[in-house]
């Protein structure tokens, strides 16, 4: 409820004169910080410092399936990023996500790259061995060689993540994987951007 209040000040000269009204808000349901909040005083401050940081490490991982216009935005994203100073951490992909990421990376300057591979060069596909060719940043992972695809991605998003200051990730609502790399993040407080593609 708002409650507005009318009052009557007095002049230095003994005058009255009527106040402005004022409202009253109150201040029950507004969110407030307690000690046993998810989000402390000190987690939120360390966000806000990332938040300001002139040169942050940009993870930016996603879903493949994405049409031509989203894949020309996220490379636009990543050139720009790298032309603030940023460092984009990514991992392989012949398209989608990850691609856009490299090649915008690329154009603006390769050595703001680190690309994480889930395995090794050599298992991954021939159009992704292509695009990751002037690379100068590539993690590999022949300890994953005999893990499944899936397996040894969610421990390269978990990687990525460890890595940076903050995640953007680009996403439909059905992608688990990506979700747990979200919920991976929110739990180290990273700062995140999600981008729904549905």
């Amino acid at each position: 409820m708002v409650e507005e209040k009318f009052g009557v000040n007095m002049m230095a000269d003994g005058n009255e004169q009527e106040e402005q009204p004022s409202i009253m808000v109150p201040i029950d349901d507004m969110d407030v910080v307690t000690a046993d909040s998810p989000h402390t005083v000190d987690e939120l401050a360390q966000e806000l410092a990332t938040i300001r940081q002139s040169a942050k490490k940009i993870a930016i991982i996603g879903s493949r399936n994405l049409p031509i216009t989203h894949q020309q935005m996220i490379e636009t994203l990543s050139s720009a990023l790298v032309m603030q100073g940023n460092t984009i951490i990514t991992s392989g992909g012949s398209s989608g996500t990850n691609a856009a990421a490299i090649r915008g990376a690329m154009k603006a300057n390769p050595e703001k790259l680190r690309v994480i591979l889930p395995q090794t060069i050599g298992q991954q596909p021939s159009d992704v061995q292509d695009q990751l060719i002037g690379v100068p940043n590539i993690v590999e992972h022949s300890d994953r060689a005999m893990m499944t695809l899936a397996d040894a991605s969610r421990i390269c998003n978990r990687e990525i993540i460890d890595e940076c200051n903050q995640l953007i990730c680009f996403l439909s609502h059905t992608s688990r994987t990506l979700h747990k790399a979200v919920q991976y993040a929110e739990e180290g407080h990273k700062v995140i951007t999600v981008f729904y593609l549905d």
